[in-house]
């Protein structure tokens, strides 16, 4: 499997608007070389680099067999991210640059899982199933603009 996005390239910068600093709205995300088999695909996005841990920003889950997840969508089933919601939240490291790991999983299944599912609910779910994955890695830092939630 191969994963890109339009809005930019692998170890680049995620443009400001799907971050908190602009719109806030997740990147378009292009999925090539998916295999046959695959019943639904997952996606979580996270960050390696947060002082704390891996922050969880997005988790996506029975998203139908597309080869591309447009722009300020809801692809599927959303999970629980760390920001305590169901939604996709954009990059805003405290300092520096941070690493965000674009990570799209092809499963044998549709998942259908109910409660309160987070990364690693869904990880767990996603054991013995996975046909291929793929990952983009984007960077972002912060610009002198406030935060604002």
């Amino acid at each position: 499997m191969k994963l890109t996005s339009p809005e930019f390239k692998h170890n680049e910068l995620i443009p400001k608007k799907c971050t908190p600093d602009g719109e806030d709205t997740n990147p378009a995300l292009v999925i090539e070389e998916i295999p046959a088999g695959t019943k639904s695909l997952a996606l979580i996005v996270d960050d390696p680099d947060a002082p704390r841990g891996t922050w969880v920003h997005w988790v996506v889950y029975d998203i139908p067999v597309v080869n591309r997840i447009e722009e300020d969508s809801i692809p599927g089933t959303q999970g629980m991210n760390d920001f305590g919601r169901k939604d996709y939240g954009g990059p805003c490291p405290p300092s520096g640059t941070h690493r965000y790991f674009f990570k799209i999983y092809a499963l044998d299944k549709v998942l259908g899982l109910s409660g309160r599912v987070d990364k690693a609910a869904l990880e767990n779910a996603m054991k013995g199933h996975i046909l291929d994955q793929a990952e983009l890695i984007g960077r972002y830092k912060r610009g002198s603009s406030i935060f604002r939630r």
